[in-house]
């Protein structure tokens, strides 16, 4: 609940808070500053060049395959890539869709990569464990279904932490993932090779799944756009469970107005999966107007609450100076901005951990070595088990499983699991009430930039605590956009920095239409790692 009942006080950042402009940044000579104009629809500029016969299809697959070929040995982004063979088929299928003057679905050409969580029924699906190695579902998931019905090419499987237990993709069984602005940092996680794979334009839109923060904390390390919708706005039918309460698939996009028309695609009720929403999905495009058609306060009136929790200790001094830089720019933009308190922030850490790992105990108990995951030949059923989950589970999907075991066990679950879902009713109340006095909630996406490879993988409170502004929106259901605000030095490069807003239960079309304006005015959201400046040279 709110702590008082008073009137919010209004928030005045003084003008040294205020984002400082890309060109005062200092950095290494070797280091090329990030570009500012204003981020483009990457999907709608390839319908146009397709329609307009600019390019064709099959030009467009093998320049992100060719990227993808210079680029992945340095990243790491995917665990598998599909053919090129077979891209260039389905290309080429809609080069001929477009010379017989066919219909073509909105992502017609549009390459994604799919989080390999998500099940491809024609590529392998892992989940970043060895327990599934070499799996190949019978059936695509039904986002995945929708995205090739909506002409979409799906490009590969993108990396993870080992069933989604993670914040940084160190966790995968296979490989480890660089962040494309500086390739010994972290892209985060678990959702780090899809937010990598588009910040290194090596696919134009990616899928990930968000269960505390998957989308949003490697969207705001990438410099990408994360979006993560309200729980039922998107089916989970085909994504492999990690904690079913607060699991949901989301988007990952280098502008709002991609993942906006990403989620659109995917959206809908689904009969096989009973917690999809039956809502009604509105036309989320309709929010992106041009820059030259937005007036003087095209934002004017909009009540905007700063987390005041979110700026205390334990956020690096930089991120808070971006974030306030962003908020105030939405005060320029016309919104009324005020500070709002949700005592209860605090508590939702803890009871996320205990939620989400008494689910994954439950969840992951069906990886035997007989109904799912690789077996191993053992005399007994009990060495079977045994043995199947130790060669085919991580140390950190072991330990999460243990730890839920513990909170599920008799004499325990009301001290935690029950008393967690308590934590989880008042975490909910409190976003109601605050969502009721105010249009978005406002909020860092992480307490710091990307930090260095290794550097928390031994320290899991350290790396959990990373999470404490992300986890809150998945225990209350509600969706959350995070966007590029701003960068601060990071040794020889610069690193993005991310802000959240939050939005009231499927109320999405207001996040995308804020971001939309915000990213279009402020223009830093379009700029690209070094890495992929040197490619696009090429």
């Amino acid at each position: 609940m709110l702590s008082s009942a008073h009137a919010p006080r209004l928030v005045r950042f003084p003008s040294h808070c205020l984002l400082r402009p890309i060109n005062s940044l200092h950095t290494a000579q070797s280091s090329p500053l990030p570009t500012t104009t204003a981020p483009s629809s990457q999907i709608l500029t390839i319908r146009k060049s397709l329609l307009t016969k600019q390019t064709t299809a099959v030009d467009l697959a093998k320049s992100f395959l060719d990227r993808i070929r210079r680029t992945e040995p340095q990243l790491n982004s995917f665990l598998y890539v599909s053919p090129d063979d077979v891209v260039l088929k389905q290309a080429e299928e809609l080069d001929n869709k477009i010379k017989n003057n066919e219909q073509l679905g909105p992502l017609a050409g549009v390459l994604v990569g799919i989080k390999d969580n998500i099940c491809t029924s024609d590529m392998p699906s892992t989940a970043g464990s060895r327990i599934l190695k070499n799996y190949r579902p019978p059936f695509d998931a039904t986002a995945v279904r929708k995205l090739k019905q909506s002409g979409a090419i799906v490009v590969g499987k993108t990396n993870l932490d080992e069933f989604g237990m993670g914040s940084t993709t160190e966790g995968s069984a296979y490989q480890v993932t660089a962040n494309p602005w500086d390739l010994s940092r972290v892209p985060g996680g678990s959702s780090g090779g899809s937010a990598a794979a588009v910040s290194a334009r090596q696919c134009v839109v990616s899928l990930g799944s968000d269960t505390g923060g998957s989308v949003r904390q490697p969207a705001a390390f990438c410099g990408v756009v994360g979006l993560k919708p309200t729980y039922g706005r998107v089916s989970r039918y085909g994504l492999v469970a990690y904690a079913s309460s607060l699991d949901v698939i989301g988007c990952f996009g280098s502008s709002v107005a991609d993942a906006g028309i990403l989620l659109h695609t995917i959206s809908g009720y689904d009969k096989f999966d009973s917690t999809s929403s039956k809502r009604e999905v509105p036309d989320f495009t309709s929010q992106f107007a041009g820059k030259d058609y937005l007036e003087s306060k095209p934002l004017k009136g909009l009540r905007v609450g700063v987390i005041c929790e979110t700026f205390g200790d334990g956020v690096d001094p930089e991120v808070i100076l971006s974030v306030r830089g962003a908020v105030t720019h939405l005060e320029e933009l016309g919104c009324f901005v005020t500070e709002v308190s949700l005592p209860s922030f605090s508590l939702g850490l803890p009871a996320y951990y205990v939620l989400a790992l008494s689910e994954s105990s439950s969840n992951l108990s069906r990886y035997d070595g007989i109904r799912y995951g690789n077996q191993v030949l053992e005399d007994e059923l009990n060495s079977l088990y045994g043995h199947s989950r130790a060669q085919g589970f991580g140390s950190e999907v072991k330990m999460r499983i243990l730890m839920g075991t513990y909170a599920l066990s008799a004499g325990y679950y009301d001290a935690y699991y029950k008393r967690a879902q308590q934590v989880r009713t008042i975490i909910r109340d409190s976003f109601k009430a605050a969502l009721e006095r105010n249009d978005i909630l406002i909020s860092p996406a992480s307490p710091s930039v990307a930090y260095k490879i290794g550097e928390k993988k031994d320290d899991p409170l350290a790396m959990y605590a990373g999470d404490k502004m992300t986890v809150n929106v998945n225990l209350a259901g509600l969706p959350a956009l995070v966007l590029p605000c701003g960068f601060v030095e990071g040794g020889s490069t610069v690193l993005p920095v991310g802000f959240q807003m939050i939005g009231a239960a499927f109320d999405e079309e207001k996040l995308l239409k804020v971001g939309h304006i915000f990213e279009h005015t402020l223009q830093v959201s379009s700029a690209v790692p070094p890495l992929v400046a040197d490619e696009l040279t090429r």
